[in-house]
């Protein structure tokens, strides 16, 4: 793409667009540069036709994001803190909401805000050297980027509330027992396993994708009847798409689909 990032970069293939995070000497911390620069790479990333699915990761082997940069943190106002927030929110409110499929692709430490990162994406790959956790308290702060919902929506209020009251950390492994994680993969191999994660996406129709995106996020904060209601919607939505005609027709001729997006 045309913008000259300093923070990130963007490298897009076979319908993957792969986001590095670029400050490993910060542990890839969440400063307020680099959260401008991400705001503008998910403008264009919604807008790409050439991509399907999202991969977020870190730079280096130690982090995928260690948190926010406490520098920026430590002498704002409650009134600066909560503007703060606010705008932390909307952007990942923005990856959440994209509309493709985002998968954050793991390594070393995935803290506060990094955690808060990950837990907007839609499916997290982590290494097994992977370290997750919201250690805010620890700080004599909360999560202020959604980790208090969005960890209590993934792992349930028990899991949720023992992560965020004692600010301890945990291993992939044990990630994976609570649903913080969908896989764990040697450190070596985590863009690898998200890559293959993405092209099993891929296979499927784009729209597809798309309205069950919006069923699952939308629908999973309304009450159970407004999620139907929103997912019957969708569903006929399909109906009057090629792709629908596609799939459908490629299953009684016994072939593979050729979805268009349309």
């Amino acid at each position: 793409m045309e913008e000259n990032f300093r923070q990130l970069r963007i490298e897009t293939s076979d319908g993957v667009s792969v986001v590095t995070l670029c400050r490993p000497d910060s542990l890839n911390a969440l400063n307020g540069e680099l959260l401008e620069e991400l705001g503008v790479a998910v403008s264009h990333l919604e807008a790409d036709s050439a991509t399907g699915v999202v991969v977020i990761t870190g730079e280096g082997e130690r982090a995928f994001a260690a948190g926010a940069d406490i520098r920026e943190l430590a002498d704002l106002t409650p009134a600066e803190a909560l503007l703060y927030a606010r705008r932390g929110q909307a952007l990942l409110d923005r990856i959440e909401s994209l509309g493709k499929p985002v998968v954050a692709a793991i390594q070393g430490f995935c803290l506060g805000g990094g955690c808060e990162l990950a837990l907007a994406c839609h499916l997290r790959v982590a290494g097994r050297g992977a370290r997750f956790g919201q250690p805010e308290v620890k700080l004599g702060l909360i999560p202020g980027f959604g980790g208090t919902q969005r960890l209590t929506r993934i792992l349930g209020r028990g899991a949720a509330l023992e992560l965020l009251l004692t600010g301890d950390t945990i291993d992939a492994e044990r990630a994976r027992e609570l649903g913080l994680v969908n896989l764990v993969a040697d450190d070596a191999e985590v863009l690898s396993a998200a890559r293959a994660l993405a092209d099993r996406i891929l296979k499927n129709a784009p729209q597809a994708l798309r309205f069950c995106l919006e069923a699952a996020v939308v629908g999973g904060d309304a009450s159970l009847k407004a999620g139907l209601a929103l997912e019957a919607s969708l569903f006929g939505l399909c109906f009057g798409t090629e792709d629908a005609r596609e799939g459908t027709g490629a299953f009684l001729e016994k072939r593979k689909p050729r979805f268009s997006g349309k």
